[in-house]
């Protein structure tokens, strides 16, 4: 079954291209299926990018999925036109007296900032308080997840030595989990990030389970043990030369930075095995399913 999103929407040929099954609102409208509804809290500053990012995995599956995008009100950043944003995207409080059947809140470039120095923390926090509450599952990516750790449980983040930045080896640490339904007991996550969440804050929070660890990268899913937020602390979602982009454009400002490691095949900047990709699709299909298996048919009921 299509994702469902606009034709103007620059993510709508792009995908179209890829053959993953687009559908316009119009033809969605005379199905007689009940969709998902899937609200994107896009926090990233490349947003065309992460929002067409995403639609390609909620695209890969057997569901109708429709989407609304949605910015924050209370900060506008300055990487895109805001005429995409005026014409594609919501603020919350445009949406928020709607229901959804799940949230995705991405990550934001503000991870060495304390988290109520971020000029939208406060919009933020009403975001996160009302998908605890109107939500069936959210999922929170990289400092979308180190936020939501520390708003919702006070487990604070830590600064690493280095960036963390490359395809890092995951473990499966339950083969019997949901989400990691299908998934190999080894797998690979792009990380880009300056902090990690404190592990051992997490470890004694008895309401939080850790599902996937790598020896290199540390804690990378985890979720509350009600499913109701779902905790990714890599980019599983990245395109294949995501992660190249990120290392020119870094070095092209000077800043110090190291080519992401398990990333370039021979060194060689122009060639990358894309060794995540069925760890994407797998995470984001098996997470839409336990969304669409336990969200009433009636979503305002």
């Amino acid at each position: 079954m299509p994702i469902v999103i606009p034709k103007s929407l620059p993510a709508h040929d792009i995908l179209a291209r890829e053959n993953i099954f687009v559908m316009s609102h119009a033809r969605a409208t005379r199905q007689d299926i009940r969709p998902i509804e899937i609200a994107i809290v896009n926090l990233m500053p490349t947003k065309v990018d992460t929002e067409t990012q995403l639609m390609r995995l909620l695209g890969n599956s057997p569901l109708q999925v429709n989407v609304t995008l949605v910015k924050t009100g209370s900060y506008t950043g300055t990487h895109t036109p805001l005429e995409h944003l005026d014409r594609f995207y919501k603020t919350f409080a445009e949406i928020r007296h709607r229901k959804f059947d799940g949230m995705i809140v991405t990550g934001a470039p503000v991870e060495t900032l304390p988290f109520e120095e971020v000029a939208y923390w406060d919009e933020l926090k009403e975001i996160m308080d009302y998908a605890d509450k109107y939500i069936t599952s959210t999922v929170f990516i990289c400092w979308g997840a180190q936020a939501a750790l520390y708003h919702y449980y006070g487990i604070n983040k830590v600064a690493l030595p280095e960036k963390l930045f490359g395809v890092y080896r995951v473990r499966s640490l339950d083969e019997n989990e949901p989400l990691l339904r299908g998934m190999n007991d080894i797998m690979h996550i792009p990380m880009s990030r300056h902090t990690a969440v404190d592990e051992d804050a997490v470890a004694a929070c008895k309401e939080i389970k850790v599902l996937a660890a790598g020896d290199q990268c540390g804690l990378s899913i985890a979720k509350s043990k009600d499913n109701k937020k779902f905790f990714f602390t890599g980019h599983s979602e990245y395109d294949r030369f995501t992660l190249r982009s990120e290392y020119l454009r870094d070095r092209e400002k000077g800043l110090p930075i190291k080519p992401p490691v398990h990333y370039f095949i021979d060194g060689d900047i122009d060639r990358v095995n894309m060794k995540w990709r069925s760890t994407a699709t797998l995470l984001f299909n098996n997470w839409l399913n336990y969304v669409y298996q336990v969200t009433p048919y009636d979503i305002n009921g």
